[in-house]
């Protein structure tokens, strides 16, 4: 059964939920989680102040310092609503995110706390993120069949022990069902990306935003794979591509068609421009650079 959800709700003035929010309405993308647990064949974590993409920060910010970059990202930006952590690894890899929540929903309250994750561990700590503010999560969901998805992520890594092929693969979708259906029954409001992998992927989004819809998902985002890491001579899906994948989750689900691949760690309004390197180069903000698979 689909989650229902007021007619009024957090998405509305989120700018990677909405349309017409992601043109007047910003986000502080807070980059705290330092590891990730599972690796995904186009996965390529990297710390630089020049790619804009998923996965990219230019160093990593303490939870303890995440209040006093709001404030600097607030003044700059009146117009951010969203407190969103997306990375650089996985957020709920390490506790790092819940954290720094709890911090950000104390201080900003009227924010959306809003997290992105692979969802491997979002049933273990749907009740933490509720405890801590979010309202909004993305989960990406790349595929719901085990045989397809084990040709995207290589492994997981789940309680210190790791899990290959389809055996892994069946994991991931089998934590991403259940964590999604907890969430919902939460009331979170869920996004789905899904990385456009042609070839492998292409033909299952259909069944993808299926899924997802029954599981309590609002809504579906198709992100183009960006060719790197062990899929960097693998071909980018063209426009009609992307529209026919478009059209094939716009029947089960609605399907935003904003996302700008942000950066784990961007500031500002989507569709006018970035502000980060503003925010990041005052020195009164302590940042290290450190990152982990596992």
């Amino acid at each position: 059964m689909v989650n229902a959800h007021p007619s009024f709700h957090p998405s509305l003035s989120h700018p990677c939920f909405s349309g017409e929010a992601n043109l007047n309405r910003g986000r502080v993308h807070l980059p705290v989680s330092p590891a990730c647990n599972i690796q995904c064949r186009f996965c390529k974590r990297s710390f630089n102040k020049f790619e804009n993409r998923p996965g990219v920060s230019a160093k990593l910010l303490e939870p303890k310092d995440a209040v006093d970059l709001v404030k600097k990202a607030l003044e700059r930006c009146p117009n951010i609503t969203v407190a969103g952590i997306a990375g650089p690894g996985d957020t709920l890899a390490t506790s790092h995110a819940i954290e720094t929540f709890a911090l950000i929903h104390q201080a900003y309250p009227a924010l959306i706390n809003c997290l992105s994750t692979n969802g491997l561990l979002l049933e273990r700590y749907a009740d933490d993120l509720a405890r801590v503010g979010v309202k909004t999560l993305t989960v990406t969901v790349n595929a719901v069949d085990p045989v397809i998805l084990h040709r995207i992520c290589s492994h997981v890594i789940l309680d210190d022990k790791v899990y290959t092929g389809v055996e892994g693969a069946a994991l991931l979708i089998n934590a991403q069902q259940r964590g999604i259906q907890k969430a919902a029954a939460l009331d979170f409001v869920i996004k789905i990306n899904i990385v456009l992998v042609p070839a492998i992927n292409d033909t299952h989004i259909a069944s993808i935003a299926h899924a997802v819809r029954h599981w309590g998902a609002s809504i579906i985002n198709i992100i183009p794979l960006i060719p790197q890491h062990e899929f960097a001579e693998h071909k980018a899906p063209d426009c009609n591509a992307l529209g026919r994948a478009r059209e094939a989750a716009e029947t089960h689900l609605p399907v935003f068609r904003h996302c700008q691949h942000c950066r784990a760690d961007a500031i500002g309004i989507p569709g006018k421009g970035d502000i980060t390197s503003q925010i990041y180069d005052d020195n009164r903000i302590p940042i290290e650079e450190t990152f982990s698979h596992g």
